[in-house]
C-alpha cells in the first residue's frame, strides 16, 4: 500500500473541531480513500475583540489506488 498526503485548511465560525471536520468532509468530495488525517496547525481570525473564525490546517492522508 501507498499513501499520499494533501494539506488542506479547514474553517468554521464555531470550533477548532468543526474546521477540522469541515476540511476532512470537503476533500472527500474529491479524494477517495482517505484513511486518516492530522491537524498541524491552528489559528483564527479576529473581528470586533472576538473570535470570528477558526481555521486548521490539516494534512489528509490517503490510499492511491493500485
Amino acid at each position: 500500500m501507498v499513501q499520499k498526503v494533501s494539506e488542506v485548511v479547514g474553517t468554521s465560525r464555531e470550533s477548532f473541531a468543526k474546521a477540522a471536520e469541515n476540511a476532512v468532509v470537503t476533500a472527500a468530495k474529491t479524494v477517495r480513500n482517505i484513511r486518516w488525517f492530522r491537524v498541524t496547525e491552528f489559528e483564527g481570525s479576529v473581528k470586533d475583540q472576538k473570535v470570528a473564525e477558526y481555521h486548521t490546517t490539516v494534512k489528509i492522508y490517503f490510499d492511491l489506488e493500485p
